[in-house]
């Protein structure tokens, strides 16, 4: 091995460094995650500099320190706006993931044409594709203003040194795993390599007060491919959801130091580029079954935003011993809960049936405020009666089979007048702590069985 440099083992998932290979990671207690990287021996040159900036360190009380408000730039997108926080904060560093084609180099694009109309200087950076491939797509989108300069490279010198020449005010890099550091000897792509070009990127951003925006590659597990520390270092995650065959696309916020991370935006792929969508409900709702047993629509909130949803289920006898449950949009675990709770507390033979749940739209939806509308869809097809096309629900379903209070149910309800919905089947405890609205009809229950003798 050459002068000065040595070998260490790193996580992939945490960055754990190690001396040599481990099969579990005492980190992040992962199995055979230990890759080997090739690392270069600090010189007494580069000890003598840190040692000298360390003196010059100064510390403030926090007394003495200033607040700013954080300068935001608008991205003339609002979906996008919402998810950010109410838009680009000035000098921060957001990582946007997803799966291969799912729309994330066209989401960026989409935003350097938003801002470079308005004169805002943006350098797109791109280590995949061409910048004649880049120009097919650009065209379309539509027209881009002067102010956006492109750049084909992988070299984070090369890179850095554009920057410090061209001083744009936004940054997109396609792809940090394309990105080198000279200084570090691994290949791209390699923990090393993305931890370090991550590393120097948020130098700039901080340094210069640039925003910079980085897309990362997902894994088969869907999350960002590299070591989670990736994570830790950037202000914003956002994650590209949804099938890429499929027309709408949910942009979730994971992580974001500026605003809430609850938040969603969702976006329909069309030939001309992604397309806002300001009201998912009506979306999610088309196309709904009249008349059909096992559909009902209930009630989500994702950030400070309501979102209606229709769920379905189909219970039908087990030809084999063991019934086969399926989940789709939701957690599976949760839904084989609430079918052990239907069998205690209201004794529906369920242990001989399949049972298949599935939140339609495509979208993902954990939220506890469905478990009244899993539950309802599920007696509606084990008994084979439909629910009144203008009754909505939410609540949250205990293993008692009490039905739990939510937030915001005064939001939620709104959301349901709005969209022509008659009745609304809400916790107890909620409808007492809210004023009656005129054009729904509230209906409160307290338990499981209250809600099955309303559906008679």
């Amino acid at each position: 091995m050459a002068k000065g440099k040595t070998s260490i083992f790193f996580c992939q998932s945490c960055g754990y460094e190690s001396s040599k290979w481990m099969g579990q990671c005492p980190g992040c207690k992962e199995w055979n995650t230990f890759v080997e990287e090739v690392v270069d021996k600090k010189s007494a040159g580069t000890l003598a500099k840190q040692k000298a900036t360390a003196s010059a360190a100064k510390v403030l009380p926090l007394s003495q320190i200033e607040m700013t408000y954080d300068k935001r730039v608008s991205t003339d997108m609002k979906e996008l706006d919402r998810v950010l926080g109410g838009g680009i904060v000035q000098g921060s560093m957001v990582l946007v993931g997803g799966d291969p084609g799912i729309g994330k180099s066209t989401l960026l694009l989409q935003v350097c044409r938003n801002l470079s109309e308005h004169n805002i200087k943006v350098l797109y950076i791109s280590g995949e594709e061409s910048l004649q491939q880049i120009k097919i797509r650009a065209e379309r989108i539509g027209n881009f203003g002067d102010s956006l300069k492109l750049l084909c490279e992988t070299n984070l010198d090369t890179i850095k040194a554009v920057i410090d020449r061209e001083k744009p005010q936004i940054v997109v890099i396609d792809s940090i795993q394309t990105m080198f550091n000279e200084e570090v000897s691994s290949a791209p792509g390699s923990v090393s390599q993305v931890r370090e070009s991550t590393g120097v990127l948020m130098q700039i951003a901080k340094g210069m007060g640039i925003s910079i925006f980085i897309v990362g590659h997902v894994t088969k597990e869907g999350v960002v491919a590299g070591p989670r520390v990736l994570e830790h270092m950037v202000d914003t995650v956002l994650y590209f959801e949804g099938d890429r065959h499929a027309a709408y696309r949910i942009l979730r916020g994971v992580k974001n130091r500026f605003g809430s991370t609850n938040e969603i935006g969702v976006f329909e792929m069309r030939q001309d580029g992604l397309v806002e969508v300001e009201n998912p409900s009506e979306y999610m709702l088309s196309g709904k079954p009249e008349g059909a047993s096992g559909s009902v629509v209930a009630c989500s909130m994702e950030g400070t935003r309501p979102i209606l949803l229709e769920v379905q289920a189909l219970v039908c006898h087990s030809n084999f011993g063991i019934p086969r449950r399926t989940a789709a949009g939701t957690d599976f675990n949760r839904v084989n809960l609430l079918m052990a709770v239907l069998e205690k507390r209201l004794g529906l033979k369920l242990g001989d049936c399949d049972a298949y749940v599935n939140i339609a739209g495509g979208i993902k939806m954990n939220e506890p405020a469905i478990d009244l509308g899993i539950v309802l869809a599920l007696i509606s097809s084990y008994k084979d009666k439909p629910i009144d096309e203008k009754t909505i629900c939410f609540g949250e379903v205990g293993l008692s089979g009490e039905v739990r209070a939510v937030n915001m149910a005064e939001q939620r309800v709104q959301e349901a007048k709005k969209l022509g919905f008659e009745v609304c089947i809400l916790p107890e405890v909620c409808r007492k702590s809210m004023t009656e609205v005129k054009g729904i009809k509230l209906v409160g229950v307290s338990n499981l069985l209250d809600a099955m003798n309303y559906l008679k």
